[in-house]
């Protein structure tokens, strides 16, 4: 069953042509997604929420807007499955339907208060895809550098994965991603410098953090490079064969930690303001997402001076003149000072990955890649 969806959901030009049903069919099956997704979060609000965004929930709201997804999905899936000769695409749709009406659909309610200190971010994951899918999907259809390469490319299944797991347990992850910077901040008595760093203006502060998390975080990416065994874990960012937006979420858990705890020690051990910090996380996880993008955007000089997706994408390049350049997430002139640099003028590299394609497929294989002889 899974098979047949996939082959569906990747199917060619041809069979995803407007009046196919591929396209009613693919959304149906989003909604779908999103729909059950949002009535399980309504019903397991303890566990299945994160516990500083549920204050800030419109639960009133939430309830009309699932009260028309689950409707729009149903509809969507219908017309896929009289417009299609494949009909797995609406049938799977109307399927997570039906078992998100069973659990409640819109009037779904709290089955029990857990009352437990540990809970996962399906919300997250909801508010994740919807926001970052709806901003690059429709980007990288209008201004694809590879216009050939469809939104379920080759391997999307495993980025999805990277992308719900690392979602679901952000509560571990920036419980562990922290722990660096608090211990820092506990054993330092920096207490004059932090409230002169956090009375700084905000814009200022900002671009601070900027230059000291990029300096930061380049040498631990070069690291990272260097050493054979932090290379194993950093080997599964790599392996991805296709640029798009989902390919940035393709990393290994350990190195998230690494690369986020470290990073962030500069922001919490100096001082800087919370604004300031919450600024910048969400401005860098955007980033993220478009330097990874399957964008043609040339940008001109600036390219010179902030990190665009030809930048990265060269980092990512199989050639090999793309081995171990381009480190920074920022600023490419700390490549330029530690002779890393490389951007040809309108050149992009040919393919993605690996040479030779060492990591294997699938998330559990990867995951234990670097554990591997």
């Amino acid at each position: 069953m899974l098979k047949d969806l996939d082959r569906d959901l990747a199917a060619d030009a041809a069979q995803r042509r407007f009046g196919s049903g591929w396209v009613s069919g693919t959304l149906a099956l989003l909604l779908a997604v999103v729909g059950l997704a949002t009535v399980l979060c309504l019903r397991y609000p303890e566990l299945l929420t994160v516990e500083d965004a549920r204050k800030l929930y419109n639960v009133a709201l939430i309830r009309s807007a699932l009260h028309i997804v689950l409707i729009a999905g149903f509809v969507l899936a219908i017309v896929s499955i009289v417009l299609r000769k494949r009909k797995v695409l609406g049938f799977s749709a109307m399927g997570l339907i039906l078992l998100a009406t069973l659990l409640g659909g819109s009037k779904a309610h709290s089955s029990a208060e857990l009352n437990a200190d540990v809970y996962l971010g399906l919300d997250w994951f909801v508010l994740n895809l919807l926001f970052t899918g709806i901003l690059f999907i429709p980007l990288e259809r209008l201004f694809a550098r590879l216009p050939d390469q469809a939104i379920f490319r080759t391997e999307w299944r495993e980025d999805l994965f990277y992308f719900f797991i690392s979602s679901l347990l952000v509560q571990g992850l920036t419980y562990l991603s922290l722990l660096p910077s608090q211990t820092v901040a506990q054993h330092t008595e920096w207490s004059g410098l932090r409230a002169w760093v956090a009375s700084q203006p905000l814009l200022l502060q900002f671009f601070e953090i900027m230059f000291l998390t990029d300096l930061v975080q380049y040498w631990v990416h070069r690291i990272f490079h260097r050493v054979p065994a932090l290379w194993r874990f950093h080997a599964v960012h790599h392996s991805a064969r296709a640029m798009d937006w989902l390919a940035g979420s393709r990393m290994h858990f350990v190195e998230i930690v690494c690369l986020r705890g470290l990073t962030v020690i500069p922001m919490y051990a100096l001082g800087f303001h919370s604004t300031a910090m919450y600024v910048y996380i969400g401005f860098v996880y955007i980033l993220a997402t478009f330097v990874h993008a399957n964008l043609r955007f040339d940008f001109g000089w600036l390219k010179r001076v902030v990190v665009t997706p030809q930048f990265h994408h060269w980092h990512h390049g199989v050639e090999k003149e793309a081995i171990d350049v381009n480190f920074a997430v920022h600023f490419p002139i700390l490549d330029r000072l530690f002779g890393t640099y490389y951007l040809p003028r309108d050149k992009w590299p040919s393919a993605y990955g690996i040479s030779g394609h060492p990591v294997p497929h699938g998330f559990l294989r990867q995951f234990m890649y670097p554990f591997m002889r």
